[in-house]
């Protein structure tokens, strides 16, 4: 983790760095879910996902990389990755898989590195199905990890992809796990229930950080917590 300890819009020692948490999770879990909520409490959020998409545009120096590494079938007419055919062949063969990675995760991490640096928002959130194993947990202050019950996963998952349940066990089986065995969670939301548990537990989250800050006696300025009429 980094340097502070408390999420502040401004800092005793005038340091201009925002609060970054670092969303994870598995696949389906819900973190976009979680990411937009505290995007309407304020956060700027960075979806790594988003961010793959738009480097992965055609005739760009990695969508060349991934077609030479994977052929021109997972290319559809327009130009454009066909993400579904590339899914098909990773999520099948873990060693494809460690390929795409390799490919694609240095340029994304340092493109999130950017868009962390330039952003003038106290609090960012990165989200992240492989935050961790990118490496990106060293660029957050604070790790959060989004849960769903595999029930609820499955069936997120084929709903929102179109997908078969044989091919959504496949994706789900092939994941690693959001956060290895010895790496500090800030706090873990559960999201298999409905929207209004989700956000009584992404506030509790967020009230234990404040919690933290005035026992050390700092203070900020920025509303995370949903004002409630």
């Amino acid at each position: 983790m980094k340097r502070h300890d408390v999420p502040l819009a401004k800092w005793d020692t005038g340091d201009p760095a925002p609060y970054v948490i670092g969303l994870t999770g598995p696949i389906a879990s819900g973190k976009s879910t979680v990411a937009e909520m505290l995007r309407q409490r304020g956060a700027e959020v960075i979806d790594a996902d988003r961010v793959y998409r738009t480097l992965l545009v055609p005739g760009s120096r990695i969508w060349q990389r991934v077609v030479d590494r994977f052929g021109p079938a997972i290319v559809g007419p327009d130009g454009e990755i066909d993400r579904a055919a590339l899914g098909r062949v990773v999520f099948a063969d873990p060693e494809a898989l460690a390929d795409l990675d390799c490919i694609t995760h240095p340029a994304v991490v340092a493109e999130i590195r950017s868009l962390i640096a330039r952003s003038s928002a106290p609090l960012v959130v990165v989200e992240a199905v492989k935050l961790v194993q990118s490496g990106l947990a060293s660029d957050v202050d604070a790790l959060w990890l989004v849960t769903a019950d595999a029930e609820t996963r499955l069936h997120r998952l084929m709903s929102r992809s179109g997908i078969a349940e044989e091919s959504a066990r496949a994706r789900i089986a092939a994941a690693p796990d959001s956060v290895p065995a010895g790496v500090e969670v800030g706090a873990t939301i559960e999201n298999s229930g409905d929207l209004a548990s989700t956000s009584s537990a992404l506030d509790a989250a967020w009230r234990a950080v404040r919690s933290r800050a005035a026992k050390e006696k700092r203070t900020h300025s920025l509303p995370l917590e949903k004002e409630r009429s």
